[in-house]
C-alpha cells in the first residue's frame, strides 16, 4: 500500500503528516478521509484550482493528468512542473511526498485561512 507524506502547511497541516493510501484513490480523496481540509471549490469536478498540490517525489507513478486539468493547472497560484489538481491526481503504487502550497486562489478571494 502505497504512502503520502504531506510536506508541513501552516494551517492544513501543521506537523506535515504520512498517510497510508489504497491505489486508485485521488490524492484529494486520501487527505480530505485523513482530516486534511485541502479546499477543493468545485467538490472534485476538475473545474477550478483549489486543490492544486506540487508532487515532490513519486510524481510519474500519478495516473496521467487530462488536457482540461493541464489548461486549469495554467491558472494556479504557483505552478511548477510537477503540480497536479490533487482531484485528478490517481495514487499508482508508489510513495509520494506532497506539498500543499501556501495560497490558492480562493484563499485570496475570499480571504479566510
Amino acid at each position: 500500500m502505497p504512502q503520502i507524506i504531506i510536506l508541513p502547511h501552516v494551517e492544513l497541516c501543521p506537523d506535515g503528516a504520512a498517510i497510508e493510501a489504497q491505489t486508485g484513490e485521488s490524492i484529494c480523496d486520501v487527505l480530505l478521509n485523513n482530516d486534511i481540509d485541502i479546499d477543493h471549490a468545485c467538490d472534485k469536478a476538475c473545474a477550478c484550482t483549489t486543490c492544486h498540490v506540487i508532487v515532490r517525489e513519486g510524481f510519474k507513478s500519478l495516473s496521467d493528468s487530462t488536457e482540461q486539468e493541464d489548461d486549469l493547472l495554467d491558472k494556479a497560484w504557483g505552478l511548477e512542473p510537477n503540480s497536479r489538481l490533487s482531484c485528478q491526481a490517481v495514487v499508482g503504487t508508489e510513495d509520494l511526498v506532497v506539498e500543499i502550497p501556501k495560497y490558492s486562489i480562493n484563499m485570496a478571494k475570499e480571504g479566510h485561512r
